[in-house]
């Protein structure tokens, strides 16, 4: 689990993933190249595939770096383990959050309510999920809500590597409730290409690889405040994604209790199988699951201490839907990747 700062799908394709690519409408996408552009009505000129469907543009798979432009693929310093300790992870939290002053790590002023879009959701409180950030995409002279992302320390917000285009130029988000108002504590800040970190093993032809992580350096701190903090169990999915399968998505952000469950479960045949793997973390599988536009948001976990750890990041859900029996939503587990985490912050913080 990942203090969040607060207050103040496999190859081969015989199985299909989805993942929601910036500017595409369609709620559906196979993890095989060309399969994914034609679904997405990416395949009307090269031009146009190029420009949606950069990975399927070409021939040949894609190895890790490549048609990243500018965005760095930050090395890794160590293996991925499932078990790295929380004494570990807790230090690297605390660290964080003496920048946070008064507002504790991981706690929230504004309570989320504890009932049952995200789908078959809830209008969340608002700003009770102080660290929730909304990445967005430039076209032309507007932004678009892409994806979610986590702010785990003033200069730093963590999201989905499916996230991350090397033709987009993005800003975040901090401190927003309803997308289609200014309501007044809203933080805009603009991201540099070349302070995006993609994981070094993320391949975006391998989604069920694992490895679905980026780290962001904002261009300026996040101002903390109640509105705006870094970051088993019940644990909850926030975001701005779509209500439903194909459906529209919420201008107010949503929120929705999810059971985790375990690897030994969901890794079972009539689940996910192989496709889930020990850095990954499931949880849902009914009526209540993540969709698109929720991904590289926070699946937020209580602790014993009362605060709440951003305990994954939003990786992907079952083609066939968002809320299918036995496909719950799969993330990337936060705490396999805290050595990757600390060596890109201690070593881009000047």
């Amino acid at each position: 689990m990942l203090c969040a700062v607060g207050p103040i799908t496999p190859s081969p394709c015989q199985q299909r993933l989805a993942v929601p690519h910036p500017g595409i409408p369609e709620t559906s996408l196979p993890p095989c190249p060309a399969n994914s552009c034609r679904l997405l009505g990416a395949d009307k000129s090269r031009a146009h595939k190029a420009k949606l469907c950069p990975w399927a543009a070409r021939s040949g798979n894609v190895s890790p770096g490549s048609e990243r432009g500018s965005i760095k693929r930050a090395a890794a310093t160590s293996s991925i383990s499932e078990g790295h300790s929380a004494i570990s992870m807790w230090k690297l939290l605390v660290t964080f959050l003496l920048a946070a002053e008064a507002h504790g790590c991981g706690e929230t002023v504004y309570s989320p309510v504890r009932t049952g879009r995200v789908v078959n959701g809830e209008d969340a409180i608002p700003y009770s999920w102080p660290w929730q950030v909304s990445l967005q995409y430039q076209v032309g002279d507007s932004f678009y809500h892409n994806c979610g992302g986590s702010l785990i320390h003033p200069n730093w917000v963590m999201t989905a590597g499916h996230c991350i285009h090397s033709d987009y130029r993005y800003w975040v988000i901090l401190g927003d409730y309803n997308l289609a108002k200014v309501e007044g504590p809203e933080q805009q800040i603009l991201i540099n290409s070349e302070d995006i970190f993609v994981h070094p093993s993320w391949n975006p032809n391998c989604l069920d690889c694992g490895n679905d992580i980026a780290l962001i350096k904002l261009s300026r701190p996040a101002v903390l405040n109640d509105k705006v903090l870094p970051n088993d169990h019940p644990c909850y999915i926030s975001g701005w994604g779509r209500l439903y399968t194909g459906g529209p998505t919420p201008d107010v952000l949503q929120q929705a209790l999810l059971p985790v469950v375990d690897y030994a479960h969901c890794s079972q045949p009539d689940w996910w199988g192989s496709t889930v793997k020990q850095n990954m973390v499931c949880a849902g599988g009914d009526i209540k699951a993540a969709c698109h536009g929720d991904s590289g948001g926070p699946l937020n976990c209580p602790a014993a201490d009362g605060r709440w750890y951003v305990h994954g990041v939003t990786s992907f859900v079952s083609i066939m839907g968002c809320n299918i029996l036995k496909k719950p939503t799969v993330f990337t587990r936060a705490s396999a990747f805290i050595p990757w985490i600390e060596q890109i912050i201690s070593s881009n913080s000047h």
